[in-house]
């Protein structure tokens, strides 16, 4: 099989952890902007190919973010809280 030879196989980009920090933004900026659209009019091999990329760049990037920062408002509790009234933005 020839480079050029793709039959029964996806294109899914460069390995997301052969990426550098930014570059890995950068694919995930790309891919959750172009999500609705791929769910919405893609064809069933792209929107399986989209969701495949997805989670590889998604799990590299927890992978290298264990501790991130979580904001309040966007755990279950939280969750709760701003369904009896609380706002999901903190008061200053």
């Amino acid at each position: 099989m020839n480079a050029h030879d793709e039959r029964d196989t996806t294109m899914t980009g460069v390995d997301a952890s052969r990426l550098d920090d930014q570059q890995l933004i950068k694919e995930l900026e790309t891919i959750h902007r172009t999500r609705h659209d791929t769910l919405l009019h893609g064809s069933s091999g792209a929107l399986r190919a989209h969701n495949d990329r997805m989670a590889q760049l998604e799990g590299e990037y927890l992978r290298r973010n264990p501790e991130r920062p979580v904001a309040a408002g966007r755990t279950r509790e939280g969750a709760r809280e701003r369904g009896s009234g609380e706002s999901a933005t903190p008061r200053s």
